[in-house]
């Protein structure tokens, strides 16, 4: 029995080792550093509501460079370099003149290895008479005028930068009564290695990514059955795919009764998967309030990417990047048929993860392993043993059943 056991304990062994094998040793870590509005020196002031807040993660022989801005849409640019001495440069009168070609650059050029942006560019509301939740199938009458967010005012960010945990908090409103009491947030987070967030969806990151959480928080609704969905444009020069990949797993331990996640790949899909430069990534689910339960969780749903002619309104896109990168613009809608509307708590939050190289991959946690093992393993064992214990007790009735000869 002793011996069972021991055979046991050493499978167990083997499953970790396995499973500590394939979900990689998390070791890799940058040393990261942010620095609001880098390079404005006094007298020279960001007018109110333009902020530009830069972390360089530093890694052992590259660096990332991620922006968050609030000049017109806000954005977040990622910029990986193969030198661990490149830096930013901001030309910051042209930039605030709205000269933007060229006034934000990442220095020396041929270190740059990839470059992409995320925009928030739209806030929609739809009246919802019929509880499909389904923003693609409404007629136009059903849509209220949209929120552009260039229009928005973006509260400055040195009042929100954690520089020890790597966070910052934008937060903006419309100039409309809907507004009056409440905000749009983009809570922003930056990494030094892998891990997740205790927070529902609990996404798995790594230094390589940045997150944003965007919460809707108090809007006034202009509809009595009002729901919302957000407009987000991607660029790159390499260009992101046209659809959007949705992997599904049976693991639902991080985020409860959620079993797929979405990847938003670039560059396009024709590529090889090893090539793949850099990735928008989030679980299809929103959640109704600030410190949800299971039951607080909504389905999130997305278009399909289109090409866009022109780049979004984003200061520091129009910045960065060249005439030639290329654009493409997707649709989030939230809720499901029969929700209860955005009004029965006046609060939507919905995450995403940003980042370069290859995204993140949930593998089992050590526990639902170990459970697997458990329950797997036990009653193999048992039959192991029955089986053993069968045969050495026929061997013992044939044993005694045998009569020598005198």
């Amino acid at each position: 029995m002793s011996t069972s056991k021991a055979r046991c304990c050493v499978a167990l062994l083997l499953i970790f080792g396995c499973a500590n094998a394939l979900m990689g040793n998390g070791n890799f870590r940058r040393k990261v550093s942010l620095e609001l509005n880098p390079g404005l020196k006094p007298p020279s002031t960001a007018p109110p509501g333009v902020s530009l807040l830069h972390v360089r993660a530093v890694g052992g022989d590259d660096t990332l460079h991620v922006l968050l801005c609030s000049l017109e849409a806000p954005a977040v640019l990622l910029v990986h370099t193969n030198s661990t001495e490149s830096s930013l440069r901001v030309d910051w009168a042209a930039f605030l003149r709205g000269n933007y070609t060229g006034s934000v650059q990442v220095a020396p050029k041929s270190s740059v290895q990839y470059s992409s942006a995320l925009v928030f560019t739209r806030v929609w509301e739809y009246d919802d008479v019929n509880n499909t939740a389904d923003m693609q199938d409404l007629p136009v009458s059903s849509f209220l005028p949209p929120y552009e967010l260039r229009d928005f005012t973006w509260d400055n960010l040195n009042e929100t930068v954690d520089y020890t945990h790597h966070t910052a908090l934008l937060c903006g409103r419309h100039n409309t009564s809907s507004f009056s009491n409440g905000s749009l947030c983009l809570r922003f987070s930056a990494f030094d290695s892998e891990g997740r967030e205790e927070e529902w969806p609990s996404l798995l990151h790594n230094a390589d990514s940045c997150q944003l959480r965007l919460c809707l928080d108090r809007v006034t609704p202009r509809a009595n059955q009002s729901r919302f969905g957000l407009e987000l444009q991607a660029v790159s020069e390499e260009g992101f795919q046209a659809s959007v990949d949705v992997h599904r797993s049976i693991d639902d331990e991080y985020t409860p009764s959620i079993f797929q996640v979405s990847q938003w790949l670039s560059p396009p899909a024709n590529s090889t998967p090893s090539s793949t430069q850099g990735y928008i990534q989030w679980k299809a689910v929103a959640y109704r309030k600030s410190k949800p339960v299971l039951e607080d969780a909504t389905p999130c749903r997305h278009s399909q990417p289109l090409d866009l002619p022109q780049a979004p309104p984003s200061g520091l896109v129009l910045a960065y990047f060249s005439k030639q990168a290329s654009t493409r613009g997707l649709n989030l809608s939230f809720s499901m048929a029969g929700d209860a509307s955005y009004s029965s708590t006046n609060f939507l939050s919905w995450t995403v993860l940003v980042g370069t190289g290859a995204p993140p991959a949930d593998f089992f946690s050590l526990l639902v392993i170990a459970i697997m093992a458990v329950g797997l393993g036990t009653p193999l064992a048992l039959i192991l043993v029955g089986g053993v214990y069968v045969y050495i007790q026929k061997r013992r009735q044939d044993s005694s059943a045998y009569e020598s000869i005198n």
